[in-house]
């Protein structure tokens, strides 16, 4: 890859991780909130349930998630294994799309109420 590519990956993990920050604050902050308000997961589900609001958060999660990690997992298989080239791009292109799609079945289930 290009040296201009590496940068723009390198950003796009550094963009995301604080992305990541903050959802995994917020998604923390609310559980914790949930469980000690007595909520059982059905009620939280209820709750989740066609908010349009919690389905745009936990669709930027997904999609922080399907960035960050397959690029870090890039920079370990580069590192340890030496594993580097266009097979090892379309590998964790492949495990980027694998994420953002279990992601979002799951955003979806919340969001429909279970059924996914």
């Amino acid at each position: 890859m290009s040296q201009r590519s590496e940068v723009l990956l390198w950003g796009a993990q550094r963009v995301s991780a604080m992305v990541l920050a903050l959802c995994v604050g917020v998604h923390l902050v609310t559980m914790i909130i949930a469980v000690r308000s007595g909520l059982s997961g059905a009620e939280i589900l209820g709750r989740t349930q066609g908010n349009v609001a919690w389905f745009a958060f936990y669709t930027l999660f997904v999609i922080a998630v399907s960035v960050h990690a397959p690029i870090g997992l890039r920079t370990i298989l580069g590192e340890t294994l030496g594993w580097r080239g266009s097979a090892t791009n379309l590998l964790i292109a492949v495990s980027g799309v694998i994420l953002a799609l279990w992601g979002m079945r799951a955003v979806f289930a919340v969001f429909g109420g279970g059924q996914a």
